[in-house]
């Protein structure tokens, strides 16, 4: 007695033949396992099973011994009405869930017989019919079937158009008789119903039928005695010969004609499909896409399931990825370790593997390397299901191949070329550095060191004014270094992301105010002003470094601008934003250099940029602060003369309970 399952779900797989088969059986053993029910599998035996081919039924019998080992009770029953049969067992054992894959059989006419999934719906209306697609090799395989079936059989459709046309033809040849046309006429009327015959039937036994009836009717019908098949004419065999001939001949040219125009339209799909790839993968800005476009495309091409292992950064074979990006899970061929294998193989060997090769011939896919100049870039594996690639199909697979190979190519030395670039750039960076901070570095410290070695030699000689005045050199000096280093290590932070802002509320002005603290000592040389606005500016910053990029500005006013300048701050709100603005009248910046400014480690000919000497970070330093705080920093001109420097910080509005 069976079992029964908790929740009394019973689930009915149906067996057949298929090569997609395995796949339905697939889907119940995951149905089952997710409904907890029991899962049976039924074939019903036909009458003529010992007729099938040996291939069938060994496929069938592998199909049995996949569904036993997945837990599946499997039942035999002997009949040839499928539908009805597997109806009545689904009744007897109380199944609730019928699954079953897609029959490839169409309807010819409303009146045949109509598909199993539809009878079984019909049958068992109680039941759910779960219906599995066939994968796309497993499709082409079936529609290869039915078309060469259909190719054989003779079809009510096309031996009704037959008639049609024959009786078309005795029609047509006896008004010629009546108007005293001449036999060559009518000759001619009966092979042009031949080559319509073999224009529209699709069984070629269809124009080699018309051909001998053509010469039988046109006996009958117009030769003397009529209707009756004697001659009195012997040369009449003769005229019957060369007509018979003639109409063999024709339907044989009209179905070559037909199988041209398929095969044409064929290679102008795949030529298409080379040309589409050709443009996208020029397109591609990445080696993922490249990827995806090569399998979609070869998916497209060969009508086959595709999968596809990408090389990883690392030199090793990635994981197989399917034409859509997903995984592959199920019954694709990279559910099977042995698959991966292969591939592995064709990575390492740089060589075809797989179905229908030298190595691993009992793969279910075959295996190709896209390599170029002894790289190889990864592994596409075709689901074959037992079914080669044409010689055409094969080659314009092996162009598509070659196409993504060289894509990857140039996406790579690119890349090469792009890190060659970027290596160059951050050598000339670190040679400007050394080359800057070098030269500016040994003003203050050769002044450093003239001092210190006058107070070591003549320190007693010395007054009090002249002491004073070493000391305040010395102390400036360090303090320049000082204010290098912490430029440098800022900025080295903030291009590195390194840069940890500490931010909090604060009153705009009440930075500026800070940072006039601490501009350079030349200020007073220069008339240095603030407009602040009548409103209390608030924003959200870390007030240590924008002091330090309006000490930067400021510092770099002073040392740009002749003694007597104006220098001028001012705060305002604009929109989002609190916009500080740091102008002078001095001579300004040339247009050329302007875009240059906010560089690092760019200094303007005989002039100071860095708002310290010339080392080219304090502008540099400045957008860079800015910038982390979400806001922009500009250079624009003044007028009447000089230059205007503004940046921009997100506003904030404070509540009074605050």
């Amino acid at each position: 007695m069976d079992k029964i399952s908790e929740n009394g779900e019973r689930i009915l797989v149906c067996l057949s033949s298929s090569p997609s088969n395995q796949k339905v059986i697939a889907a119940a053993v995951k149905m089952a396992a997710a409904f907890h029910a029991i899962l049976t599998a039924i074939y019903v035996k036909p009458s003529d099973y010992d007729s099938l081919p040996a291939a069938d039924r060994q496929r069938l019998q592998d199909n049995i011994d996949f569904a036993e080992q997945n837990g599946a009770s499997v039942t035999t029953v002997i009949g040839n009405n499928v539908p009805i049969q597997i109806a009545e067992y689904a009744h007897i054992s109380g199944t609730t869930k019928i699954v079953v894959g897609r029959s490839g059989a169409r309807r010819q006419h409303f009146w045949s017989k109509a598909p199993l999934t539809e009878q079984l719906i019909l049958y068992v209306p109680d039941v759910d019919v779960y219906i599995i697609p066939d994968s796309a090799a497993d499709l082409k395989q079936q529609n290869s079937r039915l078309f060469t079936a259909s190719r054989i059989r003779l079809t009510w459709k096309d031996s009704l158009l037959t008639l049609l046309i024959l009786i078309m033809s005795v029609t047509v040849g006896l008004f010629f008789t009546r108007f005293g046309f001449s036999e060559s006429n009518i000759i001619t009327v009966f092979i042009l119903g031949v080559l319509v015959i073999a224009v529209v039937t699709v069984n070629p036994i269809y124009s080699v039928a018309s051909s001998l009836a053509s010469v039988l009717l046109f006996n009958y019908f117009f030769i003397e005695p009529r209707f009756s098949f004697h001659t009195y004419e012997t040369e009449y065999v003769v005229t019957f010969g060369i007509m018979l001939i003639s109409s063999l001949i024709t339907g044989s040219l009209a179905n070559k004609l037909k199988q041209n125009a398929r095969q044409s339209s064929r290679e102008a799909f795949r030529a298409k499909v080379l040309f589409d790839t050709n443009r996208l993968l020029q397109k591609a800005s990445s080696a993922d896409d490249v990827i995806s476009i090569t399998a979609s495309q070869v998916a497209m091409l060969l009508n086959r399931d595709v999968i596809i292992y990408p090389a990883a950064d690392d030199g090793t074979l990635g994981s197989g990825i399917r034409p859509d990006a997903h995984h592959y899970s199920g019954d694709a061929p990279s559910a099977d370790v042995s698959e991966a294998e292969v591939a592995q193989w064709v990575f390492r060997n740089r060589l075809p593997a797989g179905f229908q090769c030298k190595e691993f011939s009992q793969a279910k896919a075959s295996y190709h390397p896209i390599a170029i100049n002894g790289f190889c870039y990864g592994v596409i594996g075709i689901y074959l299901n037992g079914v080669s690639l044409e010689s055409f199909e094969y080659s314009v697979f092996a162009s598509i191949l070659g196409e993504c190979a060289l894509a990857l190519e140039s996406l790579r030395n690119a890349a090469e070329k792009e890190q060659a670039a970027v290596a160059m750039r951050n050598e000339q960076l670190r040679a400007n550095l050394l080359r800057s901070i070098s030269h500016d570095i040994r003003t203050p410290l050769t002044t450093i060191s003239g001092n210190a070695s006058n107070l070591l030699s003549h320190y007693d000689q010395l007054d009090s004014e002249t002491l004073e005045q070493i000391f305040s050199d010395i102390y400036d000096d360090s303090e320049w270094l000082i204010n290098l280093v912490e430029n440098l290590l800022s900025i080295s932070r903030i291009e590195n992301g390194q840069m940890d802002l500490h931010l909090s509320l604060n009153i705009v002005n009440d930075v500026i105010d800070e940072a006039l603290k601490h501009i350079d000592k030349n200020a007073r040389n220069h008339v240095i002003t603030v407009t602040q606005s009548t409103d209390i500016l608030i924003a959200r910053m870390d007030a240590r470094l924008i002091a330090q990029v309006l000490i930067n500005l400021v510092n770099n006013a002073i040392k740009n601008t002749p003694s007597g300048s104006h220098i001028n701050i001012r705060s305002e709100k604009d929109g989002d934003f609190v916009c500080v603005t740091v102008s002078d009248d001095g001579p300004g910046i040339p247009n050329p250099i302007k875009p240059h400014v906010f560089e690092m480690f760019y200094t303007i000919e005989g002039n100071i940029t860095d708002g310290r000497r010339g080392i080219g970070l304090g502008l540099a330093l400045c957008k860079s602060i800015v910038e982390a705080h979400g806001g922009i920093i500009t250079l624009r001109d003044n007028t009447p003369s000089g230059c205007c420097f503004q940046f921009s910080l997100p506003s904030e509005e404070v509540n009074v309970n605050e």
